[in-house]
């Protein structure tokens, strides 16, 4: 396996990870730390990357091959504001995203839209974490949890 960054290793250090979790990993290409937080949650946990980009999905599928035939990694490409869960798809306990734009305050609608659809596919405990805190921050749902 290659060795993470220093950032990416910090990162999944400061998940709140266990094995058998469930975990949405958002534009997660080239699917380095989804490769990582699938070795920590282990054989009964999954993770599932969504990426926009075919161009990205194509490296983590790449790169995670033995993961995916494993069963332990999928892959989807769509846009994080048109995300959904498949028929029968059971939820995610949690959900990560790393230098993601459309999650960085620039675009506030496509945002709203974003976690909207990010928190329908979470547990209703499930939590979001976002790079740009020490080194993680975590996102309140709350608001786009529906009532």
């Amino acid at each position: 396996m290659t060795s993470l960054s220093p950032r990416l290793a910090a990162i999944a250090d400061a998940l709140p990870l266990r094995p058998g979790l469930r975990v949405l990993e958002v534009g997660g290409a080239p699917g380095a730390a989804a490769r990582e937080v699938a070795r920590r949650v282990g054989a009964a946990g999954h993770v599932l990357v969504v990426d926009r980009s075919a161009e990205g999905i194509a490296l983590v599928e790449r790169a995670a091959a033995a993961e995916i035939a494993a069963g332990r990694l999928g892959v989807r490409c769509v846009a994080v504001e048109d995300l959904a869960l498949a028929p029968g798809e059971a939820p995610y306990d949690l959900a990560l995203a790393v230098r993601v734009g459309v999650l960085d305050g620039r675009h506030p609608a496509r945002e709203a839209q974003a976690l909207r659809r990010i928190a329908d596919a979470l547990t209703p405990g499930g939590r979001l974490f976002l790079d740009g805190g020490s080194p993680l921050r975590e996102v309140d749902l709350g608001p786009y949890r529906p009532r």
